[in-house]
């Protein structure tokens, strides 16, 4: 059986792989926190635990079973590396137990980015985008690394950095050129999609919507993605003032969505084809589609919340009967959208309200 003479946070975090536990379980079957198993896995063999703990250690791996100690003692045999003085080092190039890791931080950053965390899935990212030269990694490296760089773009794209050397834009074309690489065509054309709606952000609404429509008929992509490029060709045009076509467009993605039960797919057509219709000057059907936007979906992220107060305010501002209402839900959108750093969204609300400023806007019909 192994022991440990004298533990530091790489050994500790040997034995958690060995465990094959989270941190989060780990800290539990130690009865220490958290933050601290964090810390060790971070400074690993630079950090030792206090003499208190170092019991508790050595008692969770005595209490380990057989499979476990080989597990433990593999994990150390490859991340070790001895030196002339005694001390010891990580190995340059990844292993297997850093992929486990690396793979439960992605999920970490997806729920992140989901509520919009930013700055807690910008520390778990940068964790490891810069912890590995390409040429040490192989293909399940690279793909790891792919992905990182595609949650980055997204990370980028939601804090409104859209164009530029550090923006959505390079962050996923560099994602795109690795798993081009890796011969994953799915991934790619996923990929595609998330550079057409860097286009759309970016103002160049008739790349966007060619973009949108070649990618509506991929079969690289999943209907569900398939049929986002359909709705997005509807935004596109939408912005474009194609008001009227773009509303059959979205029709046809919100028939999709229904199909493939995707309520928030769905509610977020309803609350595009709302847009449209302000568009086309048609208040009362705009009313109708945002008021099934806002009470349908089954999340309700940050994000979520400043788009439908965003578009709902834009609605209201139409009409003069309503406008105080509007500038009250952009306000609210505004402040949400403040506290979680949505630059993109703050400048268009800021757009929203200086275009309406002053201006009766269309009647209902």
């Amino acid at each position: 059986m192994a022991t440990v003479h004298h533990w530091t946070g790489l050994e500790a975090r040997a034995l958690r792989l060995a465990l094959r536990m989270s941190v989060r379980a780990f800290a539990g079957h130690l009865g220490v926190a958290v933050r601290t198993i964090s810390k060790w896995e971070k400074l690993l063999a630079s950090i030792e635990p206090r003499s208190d703990t170092q019991a508790i250690l050595d008692t969770a791996l005595a209490r380990a079973d057989a499979a476990a100690h080989l597990r433990f003692e593999t994990f150390l045999s490859e991340a070790d590396k001895p030196l002339a003085t005694g001390r010891r080092i990580t190995a340059a190039g990844p292993r297997a137990w850093e992929y486990e890791s690396w793979t439960d931080d992605l999920d970490r950053i997806v729920v992140a980015l989901s509520r919009q965390n930013f700055s807690f899935a910008d520390s778990l990212l940068g964790r490891w985008l810069s912890r590995f030269a390409t040429p040490q990694l192989d293909d399940k490296g690279l793909y790891l690394l792919a992905r990182s760089t595609a949650l980055s773009g997204d990370l980028k794209r939601d804090q409104g950095a859209v164009l530029g050397p550090l923006s959505a834009q390079h962050a996923y074309a560099g994602a795109r050129s690795i798993f081009s690489q890796l011969d994953i065509p799915r991934r790619v054309a996923q990929l595609d999609l998330s550079l057409a709606v860097v286009a759309e952000m970016s103002g160049r609404l008739e790349t966007a919507a060619r973009q949108y429509e070649r990618l509506a008929v991929d079969d690289r992509l999943a209907r569900r993605d398939r049929a986002r490029a359909r709705l997005w060709v509807g935004t596109a045009l939408s912005k474009d003032g194609n008001h009227d076509y773009a509303t059959r467009v979205m029709l046809a993605a919100t028939r999709d969505f229904e199909d493939l039960a995707e309520p928030d797919d769905w509610s977020v057509a309803h609350q595009k084809l709302a847009l449209a219709h302000r568009g086309a000057g048609d208040l009362a059907s705009a009313l109708h589609f945002i008021d099934i936007a806002r009470s349908t979906g089954a999340t309700d992220s940050p994000m979520q919340r400043v788009r439908l107060n965003t578009a709902h305010g834009h609605i209201l501002l139409s009409d003069p009967a309503t406008r105080d209402d509007g500038l009250q839900a952009l306000d609210l959108a505004a402040k949400l959208a403040t506290r979680c750093g949505m630059s993109h969204q703050l400048s268009s609300i800021e757009s929203i309200r200086t275009t309406t400023a002053g201006a009766d806007g269309p009647r209902r019909r």
